[in-house]
């Protein structure tokens, strides 16, 4: 029984027997986690868990073994928000409206996830803090304009765990911290001021912002760095698939998703990122198999004839798109709602991942 998101959950226990309890049967989420004896890595086997049911959000192994309160709080709202398995509840859990991920959050938290970053992003305000997801940005967006001399870091390794007599690598788990104990924050803080600075050098607009913002979390001032960072990385991707030094505009984009669905025989087409036949998704679709062939099984794509079944087109293209190793981060709204800008870097890095083999996500 859990009496609170402190004490109660730090050894995965309860958070294992729910993830299983309210996992639909075709899910494949087991009771793995439970068979390990190290609360870090029993942590992480639940989260792998949770991301099955696609809800591992808010929280790192570390936020779960130290009982973060607030995030743990958003962890399990997440998943009654999209498996309740009950009659909702009357009333409201206090706290829980300031934490509940907003749909441009989700956003930028893909995006720098299918960048490779490490460690996973699970809440964009407590694991941007310290600057060092923003550092790997910088990085693969220039090469070599973070001087890593200057930032105080993390190390990380990846263990081997015995769990279920099968072997699982697992890259968050276990990592040694060069912060200080005496000096973390001022140590977090030299690391967001630098942050701030390195984005001047690249010409974002930070009027206002310090690096005591995005060490405090402040959510308006930190998704202004992201917002800018997530647009210099698509104008980038542009750029590199224009070979002109100046990004590709649309119609380019537009004529190679045409050229490329002809020459595979496909019978969809693309008109431009303001379609409305984009809601269906299986233009996305029939693209991803055109570039690799055979990727696809169309036995699972629907007709699009209800929102219901455009969304499950357009959150099967997303999966697949990842699969094939394009670094897709639109959200399946975005596509059934045709929203151009996101429909715009949904092929774009389509054409990229055809393009350029090195623009796949980082190992």
């Amino acid at each position: 029984r859990c009496n609170n998101f402190q004490n109660d959950i730090v050894d995965s226990e309860v958070y294992s027997y729910l993830l299983k309890q309210i996992a639909p049967q075709d899910s494949n989420v087991t009771l793995e986690a439970l068979m390990e004896k190290d609360l870090l890595k029993r942590a992480e086997i639940m989260l792998q868990q949770a991301g099955k049911l696609g809800c591992r959000s808010f929280v790192t192994p570390a936020d779960v073994v130290n009982g973060v309160y607030k995030l743990n709080l958003a962890f399990v709202a997440n998943l009654f928000n999209y498996h309740p398995a009950l009659d909702q509840p009357e009333g409201t859990i206090e706290g829980i409206e300031n934490i509940e991920e907003t749909r441009e959050e989700k956003t930028y938290r893909n995006w720098m996830n299918s960048m490779g970053v490490m460690p996973y992003v699970n809440w964009l305000y407590s694991d941007l803090a310290d600057g060092l997801i923003i550092f790997q940005l910088y990085d693969i967006i220039k090469p070599g304009i973070v001087n890593w001399q200057r930032v105080h870091r993390k190390i990380f390794t990846s263990v081997l765990i015995n769990a279920a007599k099968e072997m699982y690598e697992l890259f968050t788990c276990v990592f040694f911290r060069k912060f200080s104990k005496l000096r973390k924050f001022m140590e977090k803080l030299e690391n967001c001021n630098y942050a701030v600075e390195l984005g001047k050098e690249l010409g974002f607009s930070l009027v206002g912002i310090a690096g005591k913002d995005l060490s405090d979390g402040n959510a308006t001032l930190t998704l202004a760095l992201i917002w800018q960072l997530m647009r210099a990385y698509t104008l980038s991707v542009l750029t590199q698939l224009a070979n002109t030094g100046s990004p590709i505009v649309e119609r380019e984009i537009v004529s190679w998703v045409n050229n490329k669905l002809t020459s595979s025989n496909k019978k969809s087409s693309l008109k431009g990122f303001q379609d409305p036949s984009i809601s269906d998704a299986k233009v996305v679709i029939d693209l991803i198999d055109a570039i690799k062939p055979g990727t696809i099984n169309y036995e699972l794509v629907k007709e699009g004839e209800s929102e219901e079944e455009k969304l499950a087109n357009a959150k099967y293209a997303i999966s697949m798109a990842r699969k094939t190793g394009a670094r897709v981060y639109a959200l399946p709204e975005d596509i059934t709602e045709v929203k151009p800008k996101m429909v715009m870097t949904m092929f774009a890095c389509l054409m990229a991942m055809d393009y350029l083999p090195n623009m796949g996500p980082r190992k």
